[in-house]
C-alpha cells in the first residue's frame, strides 16, 4: 500500500485538538500584552498566523484523512471539504467584519478597547477548552 501525503505528517489526534486551541491562547493574549506596541504586534501575529495556519491544517487533515478513507476517489472529497471550509470561513469573517464596522463607525467604539475585550473573552474560553484538552 502506498503512504498518501496526509499519512506522510500525520500528528496524533489529542494534540492537535490540544495545540488549536492553545494557537488561540496565545494569539489572544500577544493582542493583550502588546496592545500598545502594535509593529511588535503585527510582526509577532504574522509569526503567530503561521504557527495557527500548520496546527489548524493538521486538525482539517485528520477530518478529510476520515472522510476520504471512505472514499475511492481522494479529488472529490477533498474539493468539497475545501470549498465548505472556504465558503464558511468567507462568511464568518464577512460577518465580524460587518459587526466590526458597525461598532467602530456607528457605535465609536474604540478600536484598541474592542481588541482588549474580544482577546480577553478568547482568551478565556480558548485557555479552557487547552486545560481541558491536554493529552497528558
Amino acid at each position: 500500500m502506498a503512504l498518501s501525503i496526509l499519512d506522510v505528517f500525520r500528528v496524533p489526534s489529542d494534540w492537535v485538538e490540544f495545540l488549536i486551541p492553545l494557537t488561540i491562547v496565545l494569539t489572544s493574549l500577544d493582542n493583550i500584552i502588546m496592545k500598545n506596541q502594535k509593529q511588535t504586534l503585527m510582526r509577532a501575529n504574522y509569526y503567530l498566523a503561521l504557527i495557527f495556519g500548520l496546527v489548524h491544517g493538521m486538525g482539517f487533515a485528520n477530518t478529510a484523512r476520515v472522510m476520504i478513507a471512505k472514499s475511492q476517489s481522494i479529488a472529490v472529497p477533498l474539493l468539497g471539504f475545501n470549498i465548505g471550509l472556504e465558503l464558511g470561513q468567507i462568511v464568518i469573517v464577512g460577518a465580524i467584519l460587518i459587526l466590526l464596522f458597525i461598532l467602530l463607525n456607528i457605535f465609536k467604539v474604540n478600536k484598541k478597547d474592542w481588541i482588549l475585550f474580544v482577546s480577553s473573552g478568547v482568551f478565556a474560553l480558548s485557555l479552557k477548552m487547552t486545560l481541558e484538552r491536554i493529552p497528558f
